[in-house]
């Protein structure tokens, strides 16, 4: 009787182990997204005063974005889409977000807290970054190659792009494909149909 008990556990353990394996693979394959380089450099102050570094993100699935927060016109509803992703992932510790301030002569560690609260931040790898304007500036432009720049014409004196980033676990920017088979490179952090392709590739390298 032993024996065939034996016999029996082994074959249970055996198919669980067959059944178990394809998935466990599959959680780790590289998914469908486009590598397009490694994410830049970066050393700033967040809202909490604590200094924030690119490596802080690794290990994480990170969205990246530049605002600043008396921004009239497309900051609120980047910042309302960034709340969707908060909840989206809240308490998920391997998703993070780095809103990075254009206007850091105002967007003190102080404002950003502030402004973090008011808009109701909870999740605890969501980091406000501000530092040296140019140092920011140039973050933007050649680190990231989203566009940011002071402009006095312009409603509230800064102009930026209303794109977001998309980083993995292993500091690199990702994104899917379009339909024409092109990396779209970045995120409409504006649109919900932007909103809803970022959520479904985070997913992916969460998964990664």
């Amino acid at each position: 009787m032993k024996n065939k008990s034996y016999i029996g556990i082994s074959f249970i353990v055996l198919i669980f182990g067959i059944w178990a394996v394809p998935k466990i693979v599959a959680k780790f394959q590289k998914s469908d997204l486009v590598e397009i380089g490694p994410v830049p450099s970066f050393k700033l102050t967040d809202q909490n005063e604590k200094t924030i570094t690119d490596k802080d993100y690794l290990g994480k699935v990170c969205v990246v974005e530049f605002f600043f927060s008396t921004c009239p016109t497309i900051c609120p509803i980047m910042n309302q889409n960034m709340l969707k992703l908060q909840k989206e992932f809240y308490g998920n510790p391997e998703f993070g977000i780095a809103s990075i301030t254009i206007n850091p002569e105002y967007d003190t560690p102080k404002v950003l807290k502030a402004h973090a609260e008011e808009l109701g931040v909870k999740h605890y790898n969501w980091h406000f970054l501000t530092g040296d304007q140019d140092y920011i500036f140039n973050l933007a432009k050649k680190g990231f190659n989203l566009y940011a720049g002071e402009n006095k014409t312009a409603a509230g004196g800064f102009e930026h792009s209303g794109l977001f980033a998309l980083v993995d676990k292993e500091g690199k920017i990702r994104c899917r494909k379009d339909e024409h088979g092109n990396p779209i490179l970045y995120y409409d952090g504006l649109e919900e149909e932007g909103i809803t392709a970022i959520k479904e590739d985070i997913k992916k390298l969460l998964d990664e």
